[in-house]
């Protein structure tokens, strides 16, 4: 099957988003799927107000519509609400093509914070953008029944997976952090004010907090809390290697879709500490492998006390497989050509394949 994939969020930025297509789009292309991204590196781009460090695709209309009239995709699905997902979208309906859609960003909450626009206002915007798709994929249960509330229709559960041989727990001995009190709480993701970092760094809590990641918080976050230890951005191995360094991992966002982070950390046998909101509340199982609590604080303390071989066990449940067979059989296929309905499980799927930067 061909299917075009048009999303805003594409490499190099590193996010939930780029992990999960670039993931998902690795077992697809292992499995026989024609995968052609779409991404705002096919022309001229502009800094996103109040957030430079992404690009976003300037006035897309014509090299995407151009793309798709040359990649006669099987199967359109639009990832992202920005200037290609709005190109593509405005393609599909000018040529009656169905496609599918995803839901991956809180962009009523985000667009709030940073811009004081009215989440009623966002939200209208975004129930119009996928009211057109045959299907949206939502990433957990909880943030499903919310949109629904919203008035959102043809809604599906997508889940994530977990790359559980490159996460994985490290023996004592081959822990990062050598020369920190323990234990250690640990954060790991992007340092922006979106993440609530703070919630988590004014904590009073024994050992040591590090922080793993870097953005546009950062200098301030660093100022303020001197004594967090800050590692900066890693990846690949040497990112697994430090989140399994610590103890606790500790998620203080509130506006995550899911969250794919908690997953990497509990398959390094670490129990995670959050805020009881979406994504948390979907992917931690109290008592077993993390708690979430109002009190943040009592919930990392109480989290100490966690088995790391349940947390392991129970992110080895979550696998990108799953997640690939989920998105196969929710397209919307052009000529109602019948769907793939699973994804065979393949060894080779947890290795990485590179996938097309550009067309």
């Amino acid at each position: 099957m061909k299917i075009a994939l048009c999303s805003d969020a594409w490499l190099p930025q590193i996010n939930g988003v780029v992990t999960t297509w670039t993931r998902t789009g690795q077992i697809l292309q292992i499995e026989g799927h024609q995968l052609e991204v779409i991404h705002p590196g096919i022309g001229p781009t502009f800094a996103c107000p109040r957030y430079p460090q992404i690009r976003l695709a300037f006035r897309p209309y014509k090299r995407v519509a151009k793309l798709l009239e040359k990649i006669e995709p099987d199967a359109v699905h639009i990832a992202t609400e920005g200037p290609v997902g709005r190109a593509a979208r405005r393609w599909c309906l000018k040529n009656s093509f169905p496609f599918s859609s995803s839901y991956h960003t809180q962009f009523p909450i985000y667009l709030k914070e940073y811009a004081a626009v009215p989440e009623a206002l966002t939200y209208s915007f975004l129930r119009h953008f996928h009211g057109a798709a045959k299907t949206t994929l939502v990433p957990t249960e909880s943030l499903k029944q919310t949109l629904v509330g919203r008035g959102f229709r043809n809604l599906v559960t997508w889940t994530r997976g977990v790359d559980t041989e490159k996460f994985k727990p490290l023996k004592k001995g081959d822990r990062k952090f050598s020369a920190l009190p323990r234990p250690v709480f640990l954060y790991c993701g992007r340092v922006a004010r979106e993440k609530n970092l703070d919630a988590f760094l004014k904590l009073d809590l024994p050992g040591s907090k590090v922080v793993v990641g870097d953005g546009p918080d950062r200098k301030r976050l660093s100022r303020l809390y001197d004594k967090v230890f800050w590692c900066g951005f890693k990846q690949e191995e040497e990112l697994a290697q430090h989140v399994a360094s610590g103890d606790v991992f500790v998620f203080p966002s509130k506006s995550d879709t899911f969250g794919v982070v908690m997953l990497e950390a509990m398959a390094c046998g670490l129990p995670v500490a959050a805020f009881p909101e979406t994504g948390p509340i979907d992917v931690i199982k109290p008592g077993k492998t993390g708690y979430v609590d109002r009190d943040l604080r009592k919930a990392a303390l109480a989290a100490l006390d966690l088995d790391p071989a349940v947390c392991r066990r129970y992110a080895e449940e979550f696998t990108w497989q799953k997640t690939a067979e989920i998105f196969l059989a929710n397209l919307a296929l052009q000529n109602d050509l019948k769907s793939a309905s699973a994804v065979k499980c393949n060894p080779r799927a947890d290795s990485f394949l590179p996938l097309p930067q550009s067309l």
